[in-house]
């Protein structure tokens, strides 16, 4: 039983910080539609740059393991 309503709770709190941010994304841009625009595009950049590095990263990882040697 408590389990459930930890779920329960953690799932509202997800929707309310959800709706909160769309919410202030939408307030942002009606106000302020160029600089929204441009640090939407910046951070999206920014999350595939680091996207790629933690995928290079994870590439050189996984090779090690392949091989059969033991990384430690």
């Amino acid at each position: 039983m408590t389990r459930s309503s930890y779920a329960r709770t953690n799932i509202c709190v997800l929707l309310a910080v959800l709706a909160l941010s769309a919410a202030t994304m939408v307030w942002l841009f009606w106000h302020h539609p160029v600089k929204t625009s441009i640090a939407t595009i910046l951070v999206l950049a920014a999350l595939g740059v680091s996207a790629r590095l933690a995928r290079s990263i994870d590439t050189d990882g996984n090779s090690d393991m392949q091989k059969g040697g033991r990384s430690i």
